[in-house]
């Protein structure tokens, strides 16, 4: 409180100060025995602003110490690294560009602040300078586009072979996935087969839709590329993973996809962050309703030998809804609808 109060009493104090300085300059204007157009005010606001750039970088310099904790740990995916080093030299070239500016626009004031001895310099244009300030960012601009446009094209082309294949669907307000089975194939599936058993509209008189399954974690193998085939089944949503740099947009009735490689297990993820209860999540960037805080998923990341156990330990979806994939196959199977087409038609002729 006594510290409080010291405050306040200097603050006061120093604006009776200025208030007192200016009714004298304003009583010596009326007097006219003031000549001076300009007083030292200019010089001590130029001052001002080149103090005001000190704080801005202490502040920003600051900041960083502070934030830095928040920041993601090291990319756990061999693009994530390519990313990551070209996030980091664009954030170099901006922030060389940032302080040259900046330096520039608060010590001019103080340099140039108007004084009755000096007059103006009329400085219309300069060609050279128009162009060395318009091609050099040009050619930094291309660069780093063609740079990110190269990372950004080896990961939405084709998968490698090799790759597990993950569907991921979006829906309001959760994440739902689907892996095929021992034959590496995921059954096809229709939005119009959607219900409240049937979330994926599984088609399943389609043989290889049998052995899929739906868990309730997405795994993945280290070292092994994963494809991911984005759908969603309402709004639009965003499949984000940001320890792997991985973000693409899930689109209504515009099915998406991205592959990338994991290279950090959770395990040692866990080890490097100092953090025994991390995990890796894939979250929704897009604000898809009320509930879209509710959109985050658990990822975990398994050496080869434990993604392999935990593959054998998953039921198929088949094997968990006998009786509804019995019925659907009496629906929907070849034989099932030639018998009802037969029918029809002794109906019809009647």
């Amino acid at each position: 409180m006594t510290t409080f109060l010291i405050l306040t009493g200097v603050l006061l104090l120093l604006a009776i100060l200025f208030m007192l300085f200016r009714t004298q300059v304003l009583i010596n204007v009326l007097k006219g025995s003031y000549n001076q157009r300009v007083d030292k005010s200019n010089k001590v606001h130029g001052y001002l602003f080149v103090a005001f750039m000190f704080f801005i970088f202490l502040g920003m310099f600051g900041y960083h110490q502070v934030a830095k904790k928040y920041y993601l740990p090291e990319s756990a995916s061999i693009h994530g690294v390519e990313t990551d080093n070209l996030f980091w030299i664009s954030m170099g070239i901006i922030l060389v560009a940032f302080i040259f500016t900046n330096v520039l626009l608060f010590i001019f004031p103080l340099k140039y602040h108007y004084r009755e001895d000096r007059k103006a310099y009329f400085y219309p244009d300069n060609h050279t300078l128009e162009r060395v300030w318009t091609i050099i960012p040009a050619i930094v601009l291309v660069v780093l586009l063609f740079s990110g446009l190269k990372i950004w094209t080896s990961i939405t082309q084709e998968a490698p072979v090799n790759s597990n294949i993950v569907e991921v669907l979006g829906k309001q307000f959760a994440w739902q996935v689907r892996y095929p089975g021992s034959d590496g194939k995921l059954g096809q599936q229709s939005f119009k087969r959607i219900d409240a058993i049937n979330e994926f509209g599984i088609k399943v008189e389609d043989k290889n839709s049998h052995d899929d399954f739906i868990p309730r974690e997405l795994h993945f193998q280290k070292g092994t590329p994963v494809l991911l085939k984005i759908r969603a089944r309402d709004v639009l949503h965003s499949v984000f993973l940001p320890h792997f740099r991985v973000k693409m947009d899930a689109v209504p009735g515009m099915p998406t996809s991205f592959w990338f490689t994991p290279t950090i297990s959770t395990a040692e993820m866990r080890e490097k962050t100092g953090n025994a209860e991390f995990n890796y999540e894939l979250a929704c960037t897009e604000v898809c309703g009320r509930g879209h805080f509710a959109m985050r998923f658990i990822v975990v990341v398994d050496e080869p030998e434990e993604y392999v156990k935990w593959l054998a330990s998953q039921k198929s979806w088949k094997s968990q809804n006998e009786d509804y994939f019995a019925e659907s196959m009496k629906k929907y199977s070849p034989s099932a609808k030639s018998e009802i087409t037969n029918q029809n038609k002794e109906l019809s002729s009647l």
